[in-house]
């Protein structure tokens, strides 16, 4: 099979489908890798690496997207990516689509096996693709914060642990999975006020376990959110309904009530975000405040520390791109129910049930549309 990498092309998105490594695992299983100059730069790997493990490079990305059976990108494809796919032609990334309806209805159009990394499962039911994002997501949801704080920054010029005799800043946590235990983890080592919510008990009894009262873990109710957001100096958002739109948890009332100078980080963003007055930002322009409550909703935030979440990414999702590679994606996904679950459009047809809801279009079994 031929294996394409592009060249991100978001803004200040750095990270790259495939590092060389990578590329020479694929290669060593017998497939040709086409990659776009300078795809790897970002992060510091230059054409000459890929030429090692026995890359071609490519000058554009119309190239790219012209000779690959398969694309591999970390981000959603933007418009004039969109425009290049082709029927049949199998794409793996981050599509992030329930809210998405022009990047849905282009992937439609197109034709291609759209399979999203977000929405793949393993046997527990557990997100492999999505979580090492949601790791480097989370931790720098705590970082961003402290920085919204300051008061250079339109915050309420605290530091996030306080000092001897003054008391920290109290940090809430909405959702306590991947991105909200490392956020947690991250504001307790920087002695915040930390409580985090969540609806399910046994999250709830293991993050409990884990913090032994460092951190305090509340049942998440519409009360308990508004009692706690109200309170709260900085508030992050990290819920997540694998594939669908994030529910909105914090009303715009919620916003107008908080604190002057509070800060929210709203980590769902990519799902359309948690927060009601919530719209997404790039790292050019990452802030915005909403009666006098500063947003930070940046819809890539781990391309800001691309090389660490490139690496992280492709530990997760080189085995993926080897079986696609060497199995062919029909094989590959019918053999693997979990992988089966990142199909979300296949030949013109939505084979996602929570982005078909999100639009109101008609739902295909992905094993039906696979045999089509």
């Amino acid at each position: 099979m031929i294996i394409g990498v592009p060249k991100e092309i978001k803004n200040h998105e750095y990270r790259v489908g495939m590092i060389p490594a990578s590329v020479r695992e694929l290669i060593s299983h017998g497939h040709s890798v086409f990659v776009e100059t300078k795809a790897g730069s970002g992060i510091g790997f230059t054409d000459d690496d890929y030429i090692a493990v026995g890359a071609s490079i490519l000058s554009t990305a119309e190239d790219v997207f012209a000779q690959a059976d398969m694309i591999v990108k970390v981000k959603e494809p933007q418009a004039v990516e969109r425009a290049m796919l082709r029927e049949g032609q199998i794409l793996f990334t981050y599509l992030h689509l329930a809210p998405d309806f022009p990047q849905t209805e282009d992937l439609i159009k197109s034709k291609a096996v759209c399979i999203a990394y977000e929405t793949v499962t393993d046997y527990m039911g557990r997100l492999p693709l999505l979580a090492p994002m949601s790791e480097v997501a989370g931790r720098m949801s705590i970082q961003a914060g402290a920085q919204t704080l300051e008061k250079s920054n339109g915050g309420r010029g605290l530091l996030l642990g306080g000092v001897p005799g003054v008391e920290p800043a109290k940090v809430v946590v909405v959702g306590g999975g991947v991105v909200g235990a490392n956020a947690a983890r991250m504001a307790v080592g920087m002695r915040a006020d930390v409580t985090i919510l969540d609806r399910n008990i046994d999250t709830l009894r293991a993050l409990d376990e884990e913090f032994q009262g460092r951190a305090k873990v509340v049942y998440s109710t519409v009360d308990a959110i508004e009692k706690h957001v109200l309170d709260a100096d900085l508030v992050i958002g990290a819920v997540l309904i694998p594939g669908a739109a994030a529910p909105k948890l914090v009303t715009a009332d919620h916003i107008k009530r908080m604190k002057p100078g509070a800060a929210v980080v709203d980590v769902a963003i990519d799902q359309g975000g948690c927060f009601e007055t919530s719209h997404a930002t790039t790292h050019a322009d990452p802030t915005y405040i909403v009666d006098d409550v500063v947003h930070y909703c940046v819809a890539n935030m781990p391309g800001a520390v691309a090389r660490t979440s490139t690496f992280a990414l492709n530990n997760a999702t080189l085995p993926y791109i080897i079986k696609l590679a060497d199995k062919g994606y029909k094989v590959a996904l019918l053999e693997d129910k979990g992988f089966l679950d990142g199909l979300n459009v296949i030949h013109g047809k939505v084979t996602c049930k929570e982005v078909a809801e999100s639009f109101d279009l008609e739902y295909v079994d992905p094993e039906t549309a696979l045999s089509a």
